[in-house]
């Protein structure tokens, strides 16, 4: 069978085979299922993420629809394997016309609360919107994400920006900034913080120093905290008294 004939199902039948219930209910507990959770009344059959990534890559070729269903499905796995899925015929697309058509994908599933836990996000925002975004040259689509109040959508604002600071160009987190220093959410304050850090890290320290000389008073502590990891004690010290 040609892979862009397989359907969801065949992609679910192949997780089914892998369900382990007791990892099952260790994953609905770490990512917070119960009501008032951030993951509130998300579905685990129990796949670590390396079964996970095995599998996307069995159904290497997988076609649109195929990867929608997967999206819409209430199995957190599910969605985390069609994403993987996405990602790589996104880096295999043949021409601008069909990336486009991947990234079109991957907003609509953005939209409608389908990626929808922080490790949803994390594995797909930078490697898919951010670097299309990277490669036609406009950060705007990130920031109209990072402006949402809806906590995924500003992560894959957050997030997003990976792909420009690993290109070593900071521009994009440094005009998502404002939009989110405010927001004293833990999956804010986490993700904000970590790209910071990683512009120090991989664009240039003096940015992140000048950012934390300007901000690092406003700033909420766990976001700080993250900023700062990289830093002399010394420094760390010094940033954390200014709040």
């Amino acid at each position: 069978m040609d892979s862009d004939a397989h359907t969801a199902a065949d992609v679910i039948a192949a997780a089914a085979a892998e369900a382990d219930p007791e990892r099952a209910a260790n994953s609905a507990r770490f990512f917070q299922t119960q009501p008032g959770g951030y993951g509130e009344g998300d579905e685990f059959i129990g796949l670590t993420v390396p079964v996970q990534r095995r599998i996307a890559k069995r159904f290497k070729g997988i076609g649109l629809d195929a990867v929608r269903d997967l999206l819409d499905s209430g199995v957190h796995e599910h969605r985390l394997i069609g994403l993987f899925l996405l990602r790589g015929e996104f880096d295999r697309a043949r021409d601008a016309a069909e990336r486009e058509s991947w990234v079109g994908l991957y907003l609509d599933a953005v939209r409608r609360g389908r990626v929808n836990n922080w490790d949803l996000v994390d594995s797909s925002a930078d490697p898919i919107l951010g670097e299309h975004l990277h490669r036609l040259g406009d950060h705007q689509l990130l920031l109209d994400h990072a402006a949402d109040p809806d906590l995924w959508r500003r992560r894959v604002g957050i997030i997003g920006t990976f792909a420009f600071i690993k290109h070593g160009d900071a521009q994009a987190i440094l005009a998502v900034a404002p939009l989110v220093v405010d927001d004293r959410r833990g999956l804010i304050q986490k993700a904000f913080g970590w790209m910071l850090r990683e512009m120090g890290k991989r664009v240039d320290a003096t940015l992140l120093v000048r950012y934390l000389d300007d901000h690092a008073a406003e700033m909420g502590r766990t976001a700080l905290s993250y900023a700062i990891e990289r830093l002399s004690s010394e420094s760390r010290a010094h940033y954390r008294s200014l709040r």
